[in-house]
């Protein structure tokens, strides 16, 4: 915790030891064990420890690449919740990369869904969960587990493989795999529209989608 401090001169060596302290307090470590080794520290005590050291440069933009993805249940809710008042005390913003659409629901005011390098969609959060329009999104959501035997859910599962990142599709990136798929499909790059509330998709389909259009075609 202390060595950000130190390369980026940050505070004076005799103040380093009680911001590290600060710093611990702040993401729920113990001061006591401010001089264990690595490997005697928990999962989620490792994962505050490097939160920490992040914090450590008073960033305005935290980027959080997977940051709960390693814990169980209980450990991985006490650091979204530790993520929540940090970003309250510290008025700090965070951009959260992370596969698991049910923990980003917790954490994120705004969300932008990705397929090979691509944002097919933006929306508030609370707008994409109810109103999801691209394909991708769609499938994405209806993948999540609900823990209600009395609540429905339709799985959307996605037809293909994966295509390489470094050979994308022609037109729409997602269109190997999507439901909705015609040849205007594989010609067109769709750009990002807003289709109101600030909510964009990158979709040709995205009108008759969100109609309900019983015309349109889908590939079963």
């Amino acid at each position: 915790i202390a060595e950000p401090l130190r390369v980026c001169h940050i505070c004076e060596e005799k103040d380093i030891e009680s911001r590290v302290y600060a710093l611990m307090d702040e993401v729920g470590i113990h001061r006591h064990l401010a001089f264990r080794y690595p490997h005697e520290f928990s999962g989620g005590q490792c994962q505050r420890i490097g939160i920490a050291r992040a914090l450590a440069l008073r960033p305005k933009l935290l980027v959080c690449d997977e940051p709960v993805s390693a814990l169980d249940v209980s450990i991985k809710a006490q650091i979204i919740n530790m993520f929540g008042d940090i970003q309250k005390k510290n008025n700090i913003a965070y951009l959260f990369i992370t596969h698991d659409l049910l923990t980003v629901k917790y954490i994120a005011h705004r969300i932008a869904v990705m397929y090979l390098g691509h944002i097919v969609e933006v929306a508030e959060t609370d707008e994409l969960y109810d109103r999801p329009v691209h394909p991708y999104t769609q499938a994405l959501l209806s993948a999540i587990s609900v823990p209600d035997v009395e609540k429905k859910t339709r799985r959307i599962p996605l037809k293909g493989e994966v295509p390489s990142a470094v050979n994308v599709p022609s037109g729409c990136a997602f269109r190997t795999r999507c439901r909705y798929c015609t040849e205007e499909c594989s010609q067109i790059r769709p750009e990002l529209n807003d289709i109101g509330n600030g909510h964009r998709v990158a979709c040709l389909k995205a009108e008759e989608i969100l109609k309900g259009d019983p015309d349109i075609e889908i590939d079963k």
